[in-house]
């Protein structure tokens, strides 16, 4: 069985800590077929990454590796990017991605209103912090030029201590929203293993919302273990194919020039 990574920082992205080449052995390593680096990315100037990412330089690396590994690990380049949606920010980014060369592109909320999620909460009820961000969600999903939605369910990781979980059936009309409008464009999301490692200790998203992505017709799925480290590659791969499985999933998806191709699940 094909074994891959669509969600993967190194040390070009503000918060990762190994450099390319040690993920990629560590990918190796733990019998990954094919990983996608998928760097933080941010053209508004209120947000952690704005101006991090060297891209000529993770651009050079990137080559460099599928150099050294080719035969052992297929490499492919991507980002994450935050909010692509915001329309003032839309003619800078799509400037800057037209100098890039990607294989692959995650869209992610990582704020709301330029605040980042766990400030965002502050003075709001449990009911304000989910809904803004699901509908936040639904924007994302249906006015940027992505292929997958990143975990889109990740408030629960900053809101969870205080807050608790969310209640799916509560939110279940604009989550149906979301989906449907990512089966419309067809884009696809990802299963982000991190919220195991996290105080959620569940999936992102949960297992209602793939299993009713599922039910709407929803196919495309990437997998990704948002690593950060070399320590964190391939953490709770296996998990999730057995999830997948079980939903009945036929198909994980993996990219090349942002072109998807479903691998069987065996």
């Amino acid at each position: 069985m094909e074994i891959f990574d669509y969600h993967v920082h190194s040390d070009n992205s503000f918060d990762g800590t190994s450099n390319i080449i040690s993920i990629c052995k560590k990918a190796v390593e733990f019998g990954l077929s094919e990983i996608c680096f998928t760097e933080h990315f941010s053209v508004d100037p209120t947000d952690v990454s704005y101006n991090v990412l060297d891209y000529r330089k993770y651009h050079r690396e990137i080559k460099e590796c599928q150099d050294i590994f080719k035969g052992k690990l297929i490499i492919r380049e991507g980002l994450e990017i935050g909010e692509p949606h915001i329309s003032n920010l839309k003619y800078n980014l799509n400037k800057q991605l037209k100098e890039m060369n990607l294989d692959f592109i995650i869209g992610s909320v990582h704020n709301i209103k330029t605040l980042k999620l766990r400030s965002y909460m502050k003075d709001k009820s449990k009911k304000e912090i989910y809904e803004d961000y699901f509908n936040e969600i639904y924007e994302l999903a249906k006015n940027s030029d992505i292929d997958v939605v990143g975990h889109l369910d990740l408030m629960k990781r900053y809101a969870y201590n205080d807050f608790g979980n969310y209640d799916f059936n509560q939110y279940k009309d604009v989550i149906e929203s979301i989906l449907k409008e990512i089966i419309r464009r067809n884009i696809g999301i990802e299963v982000n293993t991190s919220g195991l490692r996290n105080s959620a200790h569940e999936n992102y998203p949960s297992i209602e919302i793939i299993k009713f992505y599922k039910e709407l017709g929803g196919e495309i799925i990437t997998i990704g273990f948002d690593s950060h480290n070399t320590e964190d590659v391939g953490s709770g791969y296996f998990l999730v194919i057995e999830m997948l499985k079980f939903h009945r999933f036929r198909h994980v998806f993996k990219y090349k020039n942002r072109k998807p191709k479903g691998i069987s699940i065996k």
